[in-house]
């Protein structure tokens, strides 16, 4: 009641209103989870170092994360079969409309329908990220320090023996998930590496460390496009960790960039505030609410990401903290870990229809200003400026309401209009052909095969999925 009565002011704004409500919501699911301060308790913080303090147990990482769980002959099966759907229903259109030029979420290859689940860390530097993935791998082959020490994006996946490779081979296989990063080109590869380790869980799931946040840096120091190389990766990651550090909460410009590019992703989104043993508790309240409360108007969703309280090395929590608190969070924490292992499956039919969707409206929009330009366009009216008006000004034309209304899509999935004036900047509309002149009369019309893909085939694989997990019919490999 005094939660409630006291952020009750009805004069607020409704942005003030969010920012309030996400802070109060956060506060009561953490002391509703039995997240609790002592009283008697300083305020007074220390440094988080690992001297004098012992290693922990690690029995609870080995026990919630399953190492030897098996693999499943079944599901290969089954990502064997959503790649000949891709490939027979959903790349035809892409092809024929040049889908991968355009400047939105793009590329979809049959690689990263058959890779892994993508773990990735995000966050300001020197939160603990890198030290964070050392500590659920039990390994201290990732360079750590307390100064920025991770420049490269680092793809952390299985391998026989510990092995560096290099970007540029990750990137050289078509066949594999990495190969769409080239367009990024030489000085992003160069800033781009991949760690092979002889770990269990690393033949489940992939982690990606990326350079941590330096607000005082400008991008385009980096030499290469740092924004679009993360949208990439968000993109294509099933769980992403935010990480940051109790004494580091300052939100700039390029924190607030990488949580609008984080939209549509929030229920992907995991908050972890590490070093939480390094603080005294009561001021680990304070710390946690003015974490909120600048974060608050960056995430404008009505239920908050889940946030973890902790400390992620492989040291002893320091004394008079909250232990059991930490400990259970942890276990949280790799819970959801567990849960993309669970549930790659289905994941990753959802990514593909959701691929699949983007492609169809794609070719729709193109066909679109195909027929309305075949409508308008006459003997007396030179093509190229009938065709640039149309693109310019696609309203006069009714190109995108045309098509939301007769296909029945919501506004809020049709691409912006500035979307069509980059693509066709590079793809003449009139070297294109419209769904019609697609079909032929054994191999039928491309639009058909990809309906029956999002509407029957799709949707029966997910079916099949839960049927085959339901039963426990799953032949190990």
């Amino acid at each position: 009641m005094l939660i409630n009565s006291q952020f009750s002011c009805p004069v607020l704004n409704n942005k003030l209103t969010m920012t309030v409500n996400f802070f109060r919501a956060l506060i009561c699911i953490n002391l509703l989870q039995g997240c609790y301060f002592r009283k008697d308790e300083g305020t007074h913080s220390t440094v988080h170092t690992s001297d004098n303090l012992g290693l922990r147990k690690r029995e609870n990482i080995h026990k919630t994360l399953r190492y030897d769980r098996p693999s499943y002959n079944s599901d290969q099966l089954i990502l064997d079969k959503l790649v000949e759907v891709y490939e027979k229903t959903i790349k035809p259109l892409e092809d024929a409309y040049n889908y991968n030029d355009l400047p939105i979420r793009t590329d979809m290859t049959a690689g990263q329908i058959k890779a892994k689940p993508m773990v990735l860390f995000l966050g300001p530097w020197s939160t603990g990220k890198t030290t964070m993935i050392n500590y659920i791998l039990d390994t201290d082959i990732l360079r750590v320090g307390a100064e920025p020490t991770t420049s490269e994006f680092t793809v952390v996946n299985y391998g026989e023996k510990v092995k560096n490779t290099e970007g540029v081979v990750l990137i050289s296989d078509k066949k594999k998930e990495f190969f769409p990063l080239e367009k990024y080109g030489q000085n992003f590869m160069e800033r781009f590496k991949g760690v092979g380790l002889p770990h269990p869980l690393l033949k489940k799931i992939t982690f990606v460390d990326t350079p941590g946040i330096i607000e005082n840096r400008k991008q385009q120091e980096r030499g290469y496009p740092f924004n679009e190389v993360i949208q990439w990766f968000i993109d294509r990651a099933e769980l992403l960790f935010i990480v940051f550090d109790p004494t580091k909460l300052d939100v700039g410009l390029e924190l607030e960039t990488l949580f609008k590019q984080l939209k549509g992703k929030e229920s992907q989104i995991r908050l972890i505030l590490n070093k939480a043993d390094s603080i005294a508790s009561q001021e680990l309240m304070r710390v946690y609410g003015a974490l909120f409360w600048s974060l608050a108007p960056l995430i404008n969703v009505t239920e908050p990401p889940r946030v973890y309280t902790g400390s992620f090395w492989p040291y002893e929590y320091k004394s008079n903290t909250n232990v059991q608190l930490f400990k259970q969070e942890e276990v949280s924490l790799l819970q959801d870990v567990n849960g993309i292992i669970e549930n790659r499956l289905e994941n990753k039919i959802a990514f593909v229809r959701q691929h699949a969707a983007r492609v169809r409206i794609h070719a729709l929009l193109v066909n679109e200003y195909l027929t309305k330009f075949k409508e308008e366009w006459t003997f007396f009216k030179d093509q190229d400026n009938v065709a640039m008006h149309m693109i310019t000004h696609p309203e006069a034309y009714n190109v995108f309401r045309s098509v939301q209304s007769r296909q029945g899509i919501s506004q809020f999935d049709l691409p912006d209009v500035k979307t069509y004036i980059d693509f066709f900047s590079k793809h003449s509309l009139l070297s294109f052909e419209t769904l019609q002149q697609q079909c032929g009369y054994f191999s039928g019309c491309p639009m058909d095969h990809l309906d029956e893909a999002i509407s029957i085939k799709l949707p029966a694989l997910l079916e099949k999925v839960n049927r085959i997990k339901s039963s426990g019919q799953r032949d190990e490999l």
